[in-house]
């Protein structure tokens, strides 16, 4: 028995470590890609070792002034958005758990209905612009996500009635506590898991948006990063296939189309990369426990 437990230690730390390079491999090669030289990459192909280092790409993509205002917009948005979006969530779960609700099951079958079925981009569109006049504004940005997703109301719905016990709901209800006096002084208290998962997906959602700028935004000032990046990319395609088709392929080593593609992806993931260490604890319990059929 114990020679098997510890053949099967021995395969899962096997399996997880082949799974741990096949995960971190690409993101490296990507990041290295991004540093190496254009004409080393055109001849040697990919490598975890460049032959030369060449911070070129990010100097293009860096050298357009409006990235960091884009920047700063998308940290606004992902900061504001993602606390918005974790309030307006965990009151709608609550709201769900609560014993006794008129019309809970209505509210239910709402919610999972739209987890279901979809308006459609065009109905969208015309109620966001025609109904609240959010074009050109950083609401744009904001709205089409605050409104929740019904996937995290499920979960969190489910963390709620499996991890809080409604004994202590019920004697605070006694005692004369109102429910949003036990909403934020007992049940958010005790929801930092569901609350740091549904936290963490929120800000992903923000951060990586770019379709919300390209369907509301025409303003420049109001421009995501990832927005912005996407153009770039789309501008370095362009201006590749270009110069493909009049210079011939031994000019187009002068811009680093290739390094600039990598690049734009490393400036766009890197800082969920970073943040992400420090909400997995709480992640990985919230997706786990939240997960468990109520």
């Amino acid at each position: 028995m114990v020679k098997n437990d510890r053949g099967f230690q021995i395969l899962a730390h096997v399996l997880l470590i082949l799974m741990g390079v096949l995960v971190v491999f690409p993101i490296l090669l990507l990041v290295m890609a991004s540093i190496s030289a254009e004409s080393d990459i055109i001849k040697y192909g990919y490598s975890l070792f460049p032959k030369h280092i060449d911070f070129t790409s990010y100097n293009f993509i860096f050298s357009e002034g409006s990235i960091y205002h884009a920047y700063l917009i998308t940290v606004i948005v992902t900061v504001i958005g993602t606390v918005a979006s974790v309030i307006v969530t965990t009151m709608i779960s609550y709201t769900l758990t609560v014993p006794g609700l008129p019309g809970k099951q209505i509210l239910s079958f709402y919610v999972l209905f739209t987890m279901l079925f979809s308006g459609g981009l065009v109905p969208s569109y015309m109620s966001w612009c025609n109904l609240f006049h959010i074009k050109n504004t950083i609401w744009a940005l904001l709205f089409p996500f605050i409104f929740v997703s019904a996937f995290h109301i499920m979960i969190t719905r489910t963390y709620f009635q499996n991890n809080i016990p409604q004994e202590i709901l019920e004697s605070a209800r006694m005692d004369g506590l109102s429910e949003f006096g036990i909403f934020f002084r007992m049940v958010l208290p005790l929801s930092k898991p569901i609350i740091a998962t549904i936290g963490f997906m929120k800000a992903l959602m923000y951060w990586n948006d770019w379709k919300n700028s390209l369907y509301f935004v025409t303003d420049k000032q109001y421009v995501s990063v990832q927005a912005l990046l996407n153009n770039m990319l789309t501008n370095v395609q362009y201006l590749s296939q270009s110069m493909d088709a009049s210079l011939g392929a031994t000019d187009m080593v002068n811009i680093p189309t290739l390094g600039i593609r990598m690049a734009i992806a490393v400036v766009g993931m890197l800082p969920m990369i970073v943040l992400y260490p420090f909400f997995q604890k709480y992640y990985m319990e919230g997706l786990t426990v939240g997960a468990v059929k109520g």
